[in-house]
């Protein structure tokens, strides 16, 4: 979905999947279709590009571009809990968030510009296919594109993954991995993010990301109003290095839920139900 339309195809898409408990389902509509060879072949024309000069000109190009778009797109936000941050120790770190919408990796790149840190992004291969400016910023903003398929995950995407981190850079994973435009709830996590911590031996920066409505209205959208962002960073999740990464990733994934929900519980005043409201998309006047 382009940044602002089918809105309201969106929501009831995400009203029958949180209805059914389907809370990882797809519920964009317009996104690229391929097949895993389409998707394969794109995704090694993406990596062989990167080392070409085009390509590295671009990047610095595409880096510059996003973070002009940090400063304009995340001016009223506000963070909490940057203490946690204090003791986190030197290198990368993958760091985890809720995904409800095309930009929400903005206030993350904003928060790691506060710690002088290069922010990288996991996306979904297909996202290497959308139009205009959000293809290009897929491209060239740091992103480490994942193919659903055993020898992708096992080895190109762990490499790609290794030299990020070993560059310091923190690695944006969404453990909701599909977005929920302006969905409110924190959703159940998937293990990738916390597998991939655990076998780098990386901590997890853990936050969860409030959206506010603001009494203005969108010019171009009367039925929604203007949000803002509040990033809440939550205590730090670190590996142990003596248990087996299978296992370690399930704690990890079931402490930073746990965090997330009570986040979630505590600044909206509201136990969490997945039982579908119009107050769970942010800025809808339904």
């Amino acid at each position: 979905m382009i940044i602002g339309d089918n809105r309201e195809r969106v929501i009831h898409n995400i009203k029958e999947a949180a209805n059914q408990g389907n809370l990882n389902a797809k519920v964009e509509v317009g996104d690229p279709v391929l097949s895993l060879p389409e998707r394969t072949e794109l995704v090694n024309a993406f990596w062989h590009e990167r080392q070409t000069l085009k390509g590295k000109l671009n990047n610095c190009i595409g880096h510059t571009f996003y973070s002009i778009l940090t400063k304009i797109f995340t001016a009223s936000t506000e963070f909490t809990g940057l203490e946690h941050l204090n003791e986190l120790p030197q290198g990368g770190a993958i760091i985890t968030a809720n995904h409800f919408n095309q930009i929400d990796s903005l206030p993350i790149k904003r928060l790691a510009s506060k710690t002088h840190h290069q922010l990288a992004i996991a996306i979904e291969d297909t996202n290497l296919k959308l139009p205009g400016i959000l293809c290009y910023l897929m491209k060239y903003v740091g992103t480490i594109p994942l193919v659903k398929s055993t020898g992708y995950i096992k080895s190109t995407f762990p490499k790609h993954l290794h030299d990020a981190l070993t560059q310091n850079n923190w690695v944006l994973i969404y453990p909701e991995q599909e977005m929920w435009w302006n969905y409110r709830k924190p959703r159940k996590l998937q293990r990738g993010a916390y597998y991939f911590a655990a076998k780098q031996n990386v901590p997890v920066i853990s936050t969860f990301i409030e959206l506010q409505t603001l009494p203005k209205l969108e010019k171009d959208h009367p039925n929604f109003y203007q949000t803002r962002y509040v990033v809440h960073v939550l205590p730090t999740i670190y590996p142990e290095t003596s248990v087996d990464p299978n296992q370690d990733s399930k704690r990890m994934l079931k402490q930073d839920y746990q965090q997330k929900v009570a986040t979630y519980e505590h600044i909206y005043h509201r136990n969490l139900d997945y039982t579908f409201t119009p107050w769970d998309i942010a800025g809808w006047r339904k």
